[in-house]
């Protein structure tokens, strides 16, 4: 099977896995159901539930247990795609090729969309201890959670949000801007990595978690070439917010060759290191690849 194929039906069954867990949209609260649900329905890449999937299997995991992990990460990403969007943050009127959540929906049900999706990721990965087979399984179910939780607060994603927030529109360090793409990008892409190694045991998550950063800094710098080379048709959201809100970006700080160079260097780092795990790895190395050259 060629990587395409592969990765589309690896897409489809992230898609089923997420599909599964989202929340009835019925009783007095439909309306934040269905805004919560319109979000996590528009489509998107997948890539940290794939990511989650690939490295579980890829480590020997069998089990259902890794579901409702990737369900609650996919709606952890949405929640800060929705707030992100938002008029007093980047003001974005479409995400994934559809009008923003708060465009439809309006403001007020847009915010609470956001909050009820972060909430509804930790009641859906709670589940994951009904899935849990002995001990061991229930153990590594508590682990994951703990990472769940470190990684999407104040010491990942949403610090690194609160920290772009704060300097938005102001000069920035390449200190700074690389603490608000560790924690607001490569915190998520880094906890999928781990939760799928954690719950098969793995214990050592140093070369994991640097694999992780280096795919999710990749990722975001990639991004900010795309805002300047690529069009709303093409990327399926507005082009051009970065300079709309004055926002420093490696292609700000580096310009566009020196940041195109800077996404190669990170992702031959994260294939190095994955070549050191056990396991069928193509795959990962082929998407890795592919987020470096992606034209959305």
């Amino acid at each position: 099977m060629n990587f395409k194929e592969e990765l589309k039906q690896k897409t489809a069954r992230a898609e089923q896995v997420i599909a599964s867990f989202l929340p009835k949209e019925e009783g007095f609260a439909k309306h934040m159901a269905e805004a919560m649900n319109y979000s996590m329905r528009a489509g998107g890449k997948r890539l940290r539930p794939v990511f989650m999937a690939e490295m579980y299997e890829l480590l020997g995991g069998t089990g259902e247990v890794i579901r409702p992990f990737m369900a609650a990460m996919e709606m952890i990403h949405t929640h800060s795609l929705i707030h992100d969007d938002l008029p007093a943050l980047d003001n974005d009127e479409y995400r994934r090729g559809k009008k923003t959540t708060h465009v439809v929906f309006g403001e007020s049900a847009a915010i609470l969309a956001g909050d009820a999706l972060l909430n509804y990721a930790y009641e859906t990965a709670f589940r994951a201890f009904d899935l849990a087979k002995g001990e061991k399984e229930l153990r590594r179910t508590a682990r994951a959670l703990e990472i769940l939780g470190e990684k999407t607060g104040i010491k990942g994603m949403l610090g690194g949000q609160g920290a772009d927030v704060e300097n938005d529109g102001k000069p920035l360090s390449k200190d700074m801007l690389d603490f608000i793409y560790e924690n607001k990008t490569s915190a998520l892409i880094e906890a999928s990595l781990m939760i799928g190694a954690v719950l098969v045991g793995t214990e050592d998550m140093v070369k994991i978690e640097k694999i992780g950063s280096c795919i999710g800094l990749a990722f975001q710098i990639q991004d900010d070439i795309l805002d300047v080379t690529s069009s709303r048709e093409e990327l399926g959201k507005p082009v051009g917010s970065d300079a709309k809100n004055n926002k420093t970006t490696y292609v700000t700080l580096e310009g566009i060759e020196k940041a195109g160079e800077e996404v190669k260097r990170r992702t031959e780092m994260a294939i190095e290191l994955l070549d050191d795990l056990p396991g069928e790895k193509e795959f990962l190395k082929e998407l890795f690849l592919s987020l470096c050259t992606r034209r959305k």
